[in-house]
């Protein structure tokens, strides 16, 4: 059983802190390192031999260790992160889709889906979003599945309305700006 005299890490903070400035030239990051390396040394705890050398002398070096391999593993990971994006600018396509229209898209339909009744909302969300099937979507509803089945049915009008562009009523739900909708003003 190690004494708490020889596992005194709060002695060896001062010490880890300058170390840790010296690693890496930046004080935040520093401190993140010392965090790092300390709780490394707390889930390591048990690897800790109070008997090789003098036991705080031991533990300075033990800590300065993992602070030096928490440092080291940090920089390879980082080394690591930069090939990666590097390969991938030169790899990936040069532009992209602009994701603009997907975007107000995945909106529109979230939004018809959230003024859904709550009956149809939950019943699609259940089926579409959970993956149940519809005698465990009824099930977990408490109501028949022909039930289940109608409510999804009108669930799925609605939001096809919405993706072919028309509202309940044949109405355009979008107005368009120089569109076809502008000379009905």
């Amino acid at each position: 059983m190690q004494k708490s005299s020889t596992f005194d890490v709060l002695g060896q903070l001062a010490a880890l802190r300058r170390y840790a400035r010296a690693l890496t030239r930046d004080e935040a990051d520093a401190e993140d390192l010392v965090q790092d390396a300390l709780l490394r040394a707390y889930e390591k705890r048990s690897g800790f031999d109070p008997e090789r050398g003098a036991s705080v002398q031991g533990l300075r070096g033990w800590l300065f260790s993992i602070l030096h391999n928490v440092f080291v593993d940090r920089r390879r990971a980082r080394r690591a992160e930069v090939e990666r994006e590097s390969d991938l600018a030169e790899n990936g396509p040069m532009a992209g889709e602009p994701a603009q229209e997907h975007h107000v898209r995945l909106a529109q339909i979230r939004d018809a889906f959230m003024v859904l009744p709550e009956e149809q909302r939950s019943a699609l969300h259940l089926v579409a979003i959970e993956g149940l099937g519809y005698a465990e979507a009824a099930a977990a509803l408490g109501i028949p599945q022909g039930t289940l089945m109608s409510r999804l049915s009108r669930a799925r009008a609605a939001l096809r309305a919405v993706e072919d562009g028309t509202a309940a009523g044949g109405r355009p739900r979008l107005k368009l700006v120089g569109g076809p909708d502008e000379s009905s003003r």
